[in-house]
């Protein structure tokens, strides 16, 4: 096999994937996971599952000896290649999509050159992956804007992750710290990616994470709030182990609509839209000036109007406004679209929708 074959066919296993992984006319994919793997880890990677799998299992199917493979997945974990997880010496391991998975965690080892690579990888990328359904994302409106009215689902509430979480952390957002690097850096915080797990003290021996206590989760995310971050989740009912605090100038998700043109509808999941009473309205600005991360409110002369296919419903114009004049408001349940599931739901119902086989990967 030639010097790219390991990494043509980790291309060809990664765009099989739901999530996509597509290729492009100069290779800039290639070159990426010549940066991120070596030869062996690539070809390992591609005989890895959706699904976790001891060591010991992976060995009888690929027929490399345990003590040797364990080591490599361990090394794999730390560089961010696979999904790793270590509960009291009990080992699975698991390959994981290009995003939300390899690219997200490489935040720690990405510099200049692989920053570059990413923003013009990001083109083909997000193309593909914002043209199918379902979206990777949902935004979690805040939670104190939701009118009492409305039936919330546990999926829709930032409380429900927490409360049903029993480990926290914290970490730099990758695409803040890819702008950064880029020489366009975020006014906003930049610590504000945050990890979940149903069992306690997940997170200890994180390499690069911060662990925090439920109350300091609560606290974390009311400073996003403050600071015009979105919540935003997996698009799934349950197992959620992640919120990402998102703006709209660095966040990959959210460029698909100010940057790449995509209908909000089509890049995240979202079940709210922001309404705004002209009467009360004085114009101010400060939702679509401060607030906004979609560019969705139109400030006219007399008042601002929210522009509802660009609107995701997130709520931070809502608690902003100095005279009460916004609120969110449910949409139709005709036009509500219910999460898959769970992850593995979700990868199904994406593959579907694709129409690639994921059946070997499972």
């Amino acid at each position: 096999m030639n010097e790219e074959g390991p990494y043509r066919k980790l291309a060809g296993v990664l765009d099989t994937l739901p999530n996509g992984f597509p290729p492009t006319e100069d290779g800039i994919e290639i070159r990426l996971l010549k940066k991120i793997f070596d030869p062996d880890e690539a070809e390992l990677f591609c005989r890895l599952r959706l699904n976790f799998e001891t060591p010991e299992q992976i060995s009888q199917r690929i027929g490399r000896p345990p003590a040797e493979l364990e080591e490599k997945l361990d090394v794999m974990t730390r560089k961010g290649q696979i999904f790793g997880i270590d509960v009291g010496g009990f080992k699975v391991y698991r390959m994981i999509p290009w995003a939300f998975g390899i690219y997200e965690l490489q935040m720690p080892r990405i510099d200049r050159e692989m920053a570059e690579m990413c923003e013009q990888y990001l083109d083909a990328f997000g193309k593909q992956f914002f043209e199918n359904t379902p979206p990777l994302m949902q935004v979690i409106p805040i939670e104190e804007e939701i009118n009492d009215r409305h039936r919330v689902l546990s999926h829709e509430r930032v409380s429900s992750i927490i409360e049903n979480s029993k480990s926290f952390m914290y970490y730099d957002c990758i695409c803040k710290k890819e702008k950064a690097l880029l020489g366009r850096p975020c006014d906003r915080p930049t610590q504000v990616c945050t990890a979940y797990a149903p069992i306690k003290g997940l997170f200890d021996n994180h390499p690069y994470g911060t662990v925090m206590t439920k109350q300091e989760a609560y606290d974390l995310l009311n400073r996003a709030e403050e600071q015009s971050l979105v919540h935003m989740t997996w698009n799934v009912q349950n197992g959620h182990y992640f919120i990402c605090n998102c703006c709209g100038c660095c966040c990959a998700v959210l460029r698909g609509i100010n940057e790449m043109g995509f209908p909000a509808s089509q890049v995240v999941n979202s079940h709210y839209y922001a309404q705004i009473d002209p009467k009360s309205c004085t114009a101010c600005g400060i939702c679509a000036q401060e607030r906004c991360q979609v560019n969705a409110i139109e400030q006219g002369e007399e008042y601002c109007r929210v522009i509802t296919e660009r609107c995701i419903g997130c709520g931070l114009c809502v608690n902003a406004c100095p005279e009460r004049a916004i609120s969110l408001v449910r949409k139709p349940e005709e036009q509500i679209k219910t999460p898959p599931e769970d992850e593995m739901r979700w990868y199904e119902t994406r593959a579907k929708m694709r129409g690639v086989d994921i059946s070997g990967f499972l």
